[in-house]
């Protein structure tokens, strides 16, 4: 018997690539062997913080989270292997879209990281929206910058680089100020064509502030646009040690561009081709929909964005989603260590949702509201979560369940209306993933229910983004000749399982019932903010 045997260690594949995601509650590695397949898997917990009323992660955290995931997942591959990973064929890295990073010349960072969950950039978003005849929402790169100048803050006129946590984490291990051109679409408006920002629009930014005198103009300290497909540099040794800090890994490996967590969603789900779109349900929630034409105007509640490969994409993003849902979860798992119960996570969220699927279909009267932090979509500056309810309205773990889903997708539904009752736009197929549908069935039926179209869900819908940036490298060691839809396709998902659900009748009408109550809620939240 050979020790391969003996030990029950596979064969070393012959092809490995990384991708790694920051997202707003874990960070996830996932390696695969260059065709899709998933080697091995680690992750890290962290939570963002208010500091100052700011939404933030320390840079520290960033460091000590990447070599925690990192580490987790390379013991998972030398216990299945039998060998160390010293050398990677490619490497992507994901994050959080949007958000504030500013460092000065010598590479020292002025501020905190601002995140997308911050709302403190109102006043700026609605003039340069005015400005460029162009949504900017609050969380996008371009608001908090000039945020920051109407604030007059004096760290802006040290500004050398400005970037997101995916391009930062990015620029460190490789020495490259760039972005994937889906990224780069939540920094600054992307001209699809020239696949790189909107010149005329950076030239109305650098008059906008001209009387500032700063020693910048604002594609001097944007990072690089690259589309899906091209190598945006190489591993250095100093980036090998922040990544691994044992030594076993080497430099050298090539790096895909890096991309946001709504481009590498819509990689994961295979929603990356016109008329289709997918919905991304974790701590926020969102929308992307590849468009056959632009729309007929500009909505407040509606992003721009691009695809990895620089299509136009119409994304709907709503701030809060599954953060009550855990809040409640997590004090539930209390109650039932008291009396005794030892409940796994994977358990406690299993039989919640299954009981969400017991509850009345209009969720017996009870009304939640998730809004944790600010909500733009609904103008909503600030969060105060709710549960309300009428002395007559049946408080059941079931309604309770299908009331807080319904609530995790409610914002979502008042922007969608506006693609597909405005604007009448079509999807083919809408695919699910993140959190929300982990658990089979309960949140695609729900998000079917509020959307009014079939939703899919394949099985790595848990896995998310990190699975998607990993496939990007993939392509670019491989897609050669192909577009990236035609690469998906052909190369990845040609034989991946999938369950869709169809909007039932009964759920349709349920939370429409729901959502009826709900608009009437909202009013009581603002009450609630000016009171609290």
């Amino acid at each position: 018997m050979s020790m391969t045997e003996q030990f029950n260690v596979q064969p070393a594949p012959q092809r490995k690539v990384l991708g790694i995601e920051f997202g707003s509650t874990r960070i996830k590695a996932v390696l695969t062997d260059g065709h899709g397949a998933v080697l091995a898997t680690g992750s890290h917990t962290w939570e963002n913080q208010l500091v100052n009323g700011i939404w933030t992660y320390p840079l520290e955290q960033v460091w000590n989270g990447l070599q925690a995931c990192y580490r987790d997942m390379a013991d998972r591959y030398r216990m299945r292997y039998g060998s160390p990973i010293t050398v990677l064929d490619a490497i992507g890295f994901s994050g959080m879209m949007h958000g504030y990073l500013a460092f000065d010349r010598d590479g020292n960072q002025l501020v905190p990281f601002r995140t997308w969950r911050n709302t403190i950039t109102d006043r700026a978003a609605d003039l340069l929206t005015k400005q460029f005849s162009f949504n900017i929402p609050q969380r996008w790169s371009i608001a908090h910058l000039y945020q920051a100048i109407l604030n007059e803050e004096a760290h802006v006129s040290s500004i050398d680089y400005l970037t997101t946590l995916a391009g930062y984490v990015h620029w460190q291990l490789t020495g490259e100020r760039v972005l994937g051109v889906g990224e780069a679409s939540g920094m600054f408006p992307i001209d699809s064509a020239a696949m790189t920002y909107d010149a005329d629009m950076a030239d109305r930014f650098d008059r906008l502030v001209a009387g500032h005198h700063f020693r910048w103009k604002l594609l001097d300290i944007l990072p690089q646009v690259l589309p899906a497909g091209v190598q945006a540099g190489r591993l250095t040794p100093e980036g090998a040690q922040l990544l691994d800090p044992t030594g076993e890994l080497q430099p050298g490996t090539p790096f895909c561009p890096p991309e946001g967590d709504a481009g590498t969603g819509m990689v994961a789900t295979n929603s990356v081709a016109e008329r289709t779109g997918n919905v991304s349900a974790g701590t926020s929630i969102f929308a992307m929909v590849v468009l056959e034409r632009p729309l007929s105007r500009v909505y407040p509640e509606i992003d721009m964005v691009t695809t990895p490969d620089g299509k136009p994409v119409a994304m709907v993003h709503c701030n809060n989603c599954t953060s009550e849902i855990n809040a409640w979860a997590g004090m539930l798992q209390e109650f039932a260590h008291c009396i005794g119960s030892d409940l796994s996570d994977d358990r406690l969220y299993s039989l919640l949702y299954s009981k969400a699927a017991e509850g009345e279909k209009d969720g017996g009267g009870l009304l939640c509201c998730n809004y944790l932090s600010g909500e733009p979509v609904v103008d909503m500056e600030e969060g105060r979560p709710l549960l309300v309810r009428r002395p007559e309205s049946r408080l059941t773990l079931g309604n309770f369940m299908r009331a807080q889903l319904y609530s995790a997708v409610a914002t979502l539904k008042i922007g969608m209306e506006l693609l597909t009752e405005g604007e009448s736009v079509k999807l083919d197929r809408l695919m699910g993933h993140g959190g929300l549908f982990k658990t089979p069935e309960a949140g695609q039926k729900i998000m079917a229910a509020a959307i009014g179209v079939p939703v899919s869900v394949m099985e790595n819908a848990g896995e998310g983004g990190a699975w998607g940036i990993a496939l990007l490298a993939e392509y670019m060691l491989s897609g050669e000749g192909m577009t990236l839809a035609q690469y998906m396709e052909q190369n990845v998902f040609t034989d991946m399982p999938i369950i869709e659900k169809d909007p039932a009748p009964a759920d349709i009408a349920g939370f429409t019932a729901y959502m009826h109550a709900y608009q009437g809620l909202l009013a009581v939240e603002e009450t609630a903010i000016q009171a609290v």
